[in-house]
Formats: structure tokens, sequence, C-alpha cells
């Protein structure tokens, strides 16, 4: 009896083929140390291919700059003349019954010289700069204003950025010679021009009050969201100014901004249509309305649309 007790109590020997706890550590650390390797090289792989990549897209875009540029460039002045001759046959349509005007015979231009002086002289004034030629020293007055320090705490509707002297130039010519309705080169980038734009918003509303809206043409959802946010800032608007019956009217598509334009003028209000640089075509029925600014794209602007395709 107590031999098999004793030999039931006799300790098993330890398994000698069983590693110890210091050899499971060390091997870990091995298989961590060799996929860190693996790691490290992987990166150090990418990074080169990164850097070559890189070198590649520098080389072939500055070996192409200058011909896409001159491409570009002969794209604007086509573009920027083309709106031009459709402004002047827009001005020229027959929109409305024009009176008769008889011509006077050569025998009587001598007598009748003299009285018709004045009246001729008054006929001879451009009737697309005459639209603001009465506000011109109100208008000169705001746009040097606006060059000045920045007033981020106007109320809205109210220029709160510094315009730039070359967008006020722009305005300049845009009210003063082109009466409000032309192509203008674009200043370079969409918030440059939603500044120029919101300018021209803050002088139209002195003038006429809530008796005109503003209808901004842009073919993408991305491009209507600068504008908003570009006028939104320049403006101090909110959301709630942006809407079918708000003050400012985004669209994609320019049939439904000349309907919208066509109703304004039914209820005796007054559109303001500004296009979007990367609208390369504008439809000419836009070119009825009495307001509206056109931006002609540059090279960098258009070249980066066509990336974004």
């Amino acid at each position: 009896m107590s031999t098999a007790m004793s030999h039931d109590a006799t300790p098993s020997e330890p398994d000698n083929n069983s590693p110890a706890p210091a050899d499971w550590t060390a091997l870990a650390l091995q298989e961590l140390q060799s996929r860190r390797r693996e790691l490290e090289a992987e990166i150090r792989e990418l990074e080169s291919r990164r850097e070559q990549l890189q070198q590649e897209i520098g080389s072939s875009f500055a070996g192409q700059s200058d011909a896409i540029a001159r491409r570009l460039k002969g794209f604007q002045d086509y573009l920027v003349g083309a709106l031009q001759e459709l402004a002047i046959s827009a001005e020229q349509m027959e929109l409305v019954a024009q009176p008769l005007v008889v011509q006077p015979s050569p025998l009587d231009q001598a007598a009748a010289a003299q009285a018709a002086g004045s009246a001729a002289a008054a006929q001879a004034a451009p009737a697309a700069a005459g639209l603001f030629s009465a506000d011109e020293a109100f208008i000169r007055e705001r746009l040097a204003a606006f060059q000045g320090q920045p007033d981020f705490y106007a109320d809205p509707w109210k220029l709160r950025r510094t315009l730039e002297p070359s967008g006020a130039a722009l305005l300049d010519d845009w009210f003063l010679s082109q009466g409000g309705r032309g192509a203008q080169p674009s200043s370079g980038s969409r918030n440059r021009n939603a500044l120029i734009a919101a300018a021209a918003i803050a002088i139209l509303g002195d003038l006429y009050g809530e008796r005109f809206q503003t209808l901004v043409l842009a073919g993408q959802p991305e491009r209507l969201g600068e504008w908003r946010r570009g006028l939104q800032d320049c403006l101090g608007l909110s959301r709630e100014d942006f809407g079918p019956s708000s003050g400012i009217v985004l669209f994609e598509r320019p049939d439904a901004l000349i309907e919208r334009a066509d109703r304004l003028e039914e209820r005796g209000e007054l559109p303001f249509i500004v296009v979007d640089a990367a609208e390369v075509v504008v439809d000419i029925p836009i070119l009825q309305f009495p307001l509206w600014l056109a931006f002609a794209g540059t090279p960098a602007e258009l070249n980066a649309e066509d990336d974004l395709l």
C-alpha cells in the first residue's frame, strides 16, 4: 500500500523539448524585427517611386507648358472676340419696334447742319455707356473706397473685402464703357472673380435697392459652390440669401437662368447675370438682358478645368 502511494506521488520529469519563456521572447522579437525590416524596405521603395513620378510629371509639364499656354491664349482671344461680336449683334437686334427715321436729302443738309448739330451730338453718344453715365461720379467714388481697408463688419450686401486696382479698373470699364453688359477678362481664379462680382453687386444695390436680383451661371455644382462661398464671404451673406426667392440664385443650365430672368423682367425687376469663366459659350438670349458680366477664362483656368473633367 505504501509502495503504490509512493510511486504515484513521484513528480513527472520536465519536458526538455519545450522552449523556455526566454526563448519565446527571443523568437517573437526576431519576427518583429524581420517584419520591421520588410516594411522599411517597402516604404523606401514607395518613396523612390513617388520621387520618380514627381520628376516625370515635372519634366513633362515643363516641356509642354509653353505650347499649352500659346494654344489656350489663342482660344481666350477668340472667346473674348466672339463674346464682343455677340454683344454687338444682340444690341442690333430689333427686340422692339423702332420708330421710322427719315433722313434729310443732300439739298437740305447744308441748311439744317447748324440746327441739327446738337441733336446729332446727343445721338452719337454710345447707347450702352449711357446707362450709367449719370452715376459716373458715384461709381468711381465707390470703386475708390473699395480699394481701401476692408470693412469686415459692414452690413450684409456691402463689400467687406479690399478690391484690387485691376478689379476696380475692370468694373470701371464694365460700368462706364460697356454700360453694364459685356465680357471682361477673368482675374485668374474663381475667388477673385467672385470678389469683382461682389463689388458690382454692392454698387448695383446702392443704385437699385431691392429691385434687382443676381443670377450666377456655372455649369457644375463644384463651381457654384465656390461662387456661393466667395459671394457669401465678400458680402457678409448667409445661406438663406441663396435660393429661388432670395437675392442670389445659382444655375447650372442657361435655359433655367433665362427663364428666371424673363420672370424678373415681367415683374418689373432687374436681373444681373454673372457667367463663370469656365463657360466657353454664352447663349444669345442672355445677351438681350440689360445687365450681364461674363468672365473670359485665362489659359491657366481653362487648363485646370480641362484636367478636372
